[in-house]
């Protein structure tokens, strides 16, 4: 009978179990009898023993052990299970984790047939399986054993064994295993004969449940460890007993540890000299009991030590040979700080790096280091004790020179206390300066450099914007950059110009300021600019009649900057300020190259999402404030993007926190004292039901669309998938949308649509303004066609308005003109203040809480005085639906590792693809 349903295999649970060993053991099978589940027809019967000393014949349900795996394995999760059944789903765990471990070896039946069985067995394993036979209720082994009287049941030990070796003996055996095997010896699930393997098959099983466990015991004759031969005696174990240990010479002389002891000891020689052949000439002696070795021999003993303990043989060093030399890497050996740190760190001086040996925790001498280098014996005496010494630690005394590094890199290597080196993960010590800059700044936030508030601010600084200018200030003045990644609506751009005011007090520091920003920000900065730092020259270096200047600020575009890098890049500037610089996230685009290429004493880059997507992008902003100190894109990637976002690494993830800290300066609204007389923001969802008509055209698109990716692949697959979810999304906005009927009857045809008229209902009686967000600038314009409908003011901005009229519109909704702005969430998502808005729509999600946040904080930022009220849009029973559900569990990762969109649902399979996106409920 081969794999059953689900709730017949949790009804079968509950029976109880025996297990009917087979040869070879995948042949074994596992019967149930009791009360069987409706609909499993009984696929035999079989005698089992009662309780009270007589068999009873039972209809049984019989499947190979391969098919009862999943079965016992939910009885051994099941409350209700029986016990019996619970047991072997016990075994079953014992078996699966002896073949995850690497534990199963080939070998050949007594009738000749191939098997696989788990082993070698450690003593753990050995002793875990005694106990698990120990355990076994009598239901589980109430098989009678044949022409015994009185009825004697079978010995639990050997079915535990067994049936861990079915477990076995099944996992290699898939579909394409032969193929991969070039043949069905060991991989097919039917039974092969291998009879001329049988010597070897009885050679390397021998011993595979063995009593015993051979180790090797190392001397050296005496005290002088500068000459004389090393020994390695062979020693004998007994796993029964684990206390019982006896030399090889007394097990000869003597006997003990069972009849078979002496055979298990030859073989376990035998096999463990094909790993380490210095082993051999025991193999030809009376008494294989202790060899003699040389240095070389010592030396590859060590580092083959734990290859012969994978074969079943230990070594055990002698105790005062334990005492080992750790090994460090030092940067900057010098404790006198560089004369001119800001020139260091932000140009391209070294520093060195060197391995530091130690003995415990005092270092090596350089007499001491010199004195390891040139040895050429696995031990050596150092302080008074003799060391063995690993081959690698001695290379590292030879060659203790590492090359250098960059001071920039010196630092991140400083913050992150290890360093890879030759593939290796290595613990760093700092010198005293470089230690006493990483204290330094290790508190981002901390206000020890005393800056005052520049005079020519016409602002009084919060507290907190105070500190960040201090921390600006700190690390533009050494030399390094820094991000400022404040929530929206925090005011970086005032910080920002305090701190070019503050480095015009420094005759070191002044210079002009250029500002790259989106074109819909010039204005902004602009008016803050001439707000706060009246007197200041600014100028815009945009348009057709693009000139520079020497002073004050040059504000120009991502666009203008790209194509006039050269211009730019011929102008010392004494800050380069990246604002809203997600937009420079790809290190490989065009420009994010441009901008790398312009020079300047500090940089700086402003920014509410420091990572939308992926940590990658991280990488991006902080290796162009201060490049080096994540090292290469390809080196942080392997090192901390992988092992964080793929494999959730949350230590490594804290340890990266670490390191970029100092660099990173980041503030929340929520934070306690950022902002506490901003209102309250409440966000709800808004589930609405698809119209009619909306349920059968997704049905449509639905069925259409999945029936041609089930024949796709690749980038033709990817491309269907990300059609389907945009037409999925469109129908759940609007099925005019979807349809592209821009002229088409509008109203009763969309659940969204009608929900929005609602809350317009309420929100404009209550005297409130509303941004609508959409993607989609199609359905913002069949909104607004709607709203001129009803008679309701509204514009709509998108990014195609050109800035003049950007700015107007803005000016516009600030002065109550028009209640509701529609916007489109790529060209309003960021830098536009909203106050006057008091609600916030989401009519379709991006499906990246980074975005919407930023979104939402065209309203919610300084200076809003009213509760803000975030309302999303989501079509019940849709794939929109089990997005917000996964979005809400992964809204705390936000700031750290992000979902990647739409575009990570392109890799789902077409079972998970067809389950996200098939509509649910009642619509």
């Amino acid at each position: 009978m081969g794999m059953i349903a689900a709730d017949a295999a949790t009804r079968l649970a509950r029976c109880a179990a025996v297990f009917e060993p087979g040869e070879p053991a995948r042949t074994g099978s596992v019967a149930f009898h009791g009360d069987l589940p409706d609909g499993v027809g009984a696929s035999g019967e079989l005698e089992i023993a009662e309780p009270h000393g007589e068999t009873v014949t039972v209809p049984v349900v019989r499947l190979s052990v391969a098919d009862a795996v999943p079965v016992l394995t939910r009885a051994r999760r099941g409350s209700d299970a029986h016990p019996a059944a619970a047991f072997w789903g016990a075994a079953v765990l014992v078996g699966l984790q002896l073949v995850a471990r690497g534990r199963i070896m080939p070998g050949v039946t007594e009738n000749g047939f191939d098997a696989w069985r788990a082993g070698p067995l450690d003593p753990a394993d050995a002793e875990r399986l005694r106990e698990l036979a120990a355990a076994m209720p009598a239901a589980a082994r109430a098989i009678p054993v044949p022409g015994r009287t009185p009825l004697e049941l079978p010995d639990a030990h050997t079915l535990v064994r067994g049936f861990v070796d079915a477990v076995a003996d099944g996992m290699p055996r898939t579909a394409a295993a032969p193929l991969v095997a070039g043949g069905p010896l060991f991989a097919a699930r039917t039974p092969t004969k291998a009879p001329k393997l049988r010597a070897w098959s009885d050679e390397l099983s021998a011993g595979l449940d063995a009593g015993v466990r051979v180790s090797l015991r190392l001397e050296v004759p005496g005290d002088d460890y500068t000459s004389g031969a090393f020994h390695a005696v062979v020693q004998v174990h007994s796993l029964a007993d684990p206390a019982v240990v006896v030399d090889v010479a007394k097990l000869w002389s003597d006997g003990g540890l069972g009849p078979s002891a002496r055979i298990e000891v030859t073989l376990a020689l035998r096999r463990a000299a094909r790993v380490w052949p210095p082993l051999e000439p025991l193999l030809s002696r009376g008494v294989p009991d202790r060899l003699t070795l040389d240095d070389a021999d010592v030396t590859d003993l060590f580092l083959q030590a734990p290859r012969l303990a994978a074969a079943g043989i230990d070594v055990h060093w002698p105790k005062e040979l334990l005492t080992s030399i750790s090994a460090k890497a030092v940067i900057g050996q010098t404790d006198q700080p560089p004369s001119n740190l800001r020139s260091l760190l932000g140009g391209d001086g070294v520093l060195s790096f060197d391995w530091q040996l130690a003995l415990g925790d005092q270092p090596l001498t350089k007499t001491e280091l010199d004195q390891l280098a040139e040895t050429h014996r696995p031990v050596v005496r150092l302080r008074d004790q003799w060391v063995l010494v690993d081959p690698e630690i001695a290379r590292k005394a030879r060659d203790r020179e590492l090359k250098p590094v960059s001071a920039v890199e010196a630092l991140g290597v400083a913050l992150a206390g290890t360093a890879e080196i030759d593939g290796e993960r290595v613990e760093v010590v700092s010198s005293k300066w470089l230690d006493d800059l990483r204290a330094r700044i290790a508190d981002p936030d901390s206000g020890a450099d005393a800056v005052a508030q520049p005079a020519a601010l016409t602002a009084t600084l919060r507290d907190y914007q105070l500190r960040g200018l201090r921390w600006l200030a700190r690390m533009t003045s050494l030399g390094l950059g820094g991000c400022l990644a404040d929530d929206m609506g925090l005011g970086k751009t005032i910080t920002l110009i305090a701190l070019h005011l503050h480095r015009q007090s420094e005759k070191d520091t002044q210079g002009p300021t250029l500002v790259v920003c989106p074109a819909s920000l010039l204005g902004n900065w602009e008016r803050e600019i001439t707000r706060f730092a009246p007197g200041t020259p600014v100028r815009r270096y945009h348009g057709n009649a693009r000139t520079l200047a020497d002073d004050g600020f040059v504000l120009t575009t991502y666009g203008t900057m790209r194509m006039d890098a050269e211009q730019l890049g011929a102008h010392r500037w004494g800050l380069l300020v990246a604002d809203e610089a997600q937009h420079v996230k790809n290190p490989s685009s065009s420009t994010a190259k441009a901008l790398r290429t312009i020079p300047a004493n500090a940089r700086v880059a402003l920014t509410g999402t420091p990572v939308e997507n992926n940590l990658s992008e991280l990488w991006a902003v902080l290796d162009w404030t201060t490049p080096g100190l994540l090292g290469t894109l390809g080196a942080f990637r392997a090192r901390w993007a992988k092992p964080i976002e793929a494999d959730r690494d949350e230590e490594l993830a804290r340890r990266l926190s670490r390191l970029v800290r100092p660099f990173l300066l980041r503030r929340r609204k929520s934070d306690p004292g950022i902002a506490p007389e901003l209102p309250p923001k409440t966000e709800t969802d808004q589930p609405v039901s698809l119209s009619h008509e909306q349920a059968a055209l997704y049905t449509a698109v639905v069925r259409e669309t999945m029936e041609s990716i089930r024949q796709a692949d690749g980038m033709a697959r990817r491309g269907l998938v990300m059609k389907l979810i945009t037409g999925l999304k469109q129908v759940c906005n609007h099925p005019a949308q979807y349809l592209k009927e821009p002229s088409a009857k509008l109203t009763g045809r969309s659940g969204k649509l009608e929900l929005l008229d609602e809350l317009f209902d309420t929100i404009l009686a209550e005297d409130g303004s509303v941004l609508v967000f959409t993607q989609y600038v199609t359905m913002a314009r069949l909104i607004e066609r709607h709203l001129r409908e009803r008679g309701i003011g509204a514009a709509l901005l998108h990014g195609g308005t050109p800035i003049p009229r950007r700015e107007q519109l803005v000016a516009e909704f600030t002065e109550g003109r028009f209640p509701v702005f529609l916007l489109s969430l790529k060209a309003a998502g960021t830098g536009l203040n909203l106050t006057r808005a008091d609600h916030v729509v989401h009519y379709d999600r991006w499906w990246n809480p980074a975005v919407e946040d930023q979104a939402t904080d065209r309203a919610y930022r300084i200076g809003q005085t009213r509760p803000v009220q975030v309302h999303r849009l989501i079509a019940e029973g849709t794939l929109e639906d089990r997005i917000a559900e996964m979005l809400g569990t992964k809204r705390d990762l936000a700031d750290s590792i992000l979902a990647s969109g739409e575009s990570a649902l392109t890799e789902l399979s077409d079972v998970d693809l067809a389950a996200l996106v098939e509509l649910r409920g009642g619509q």
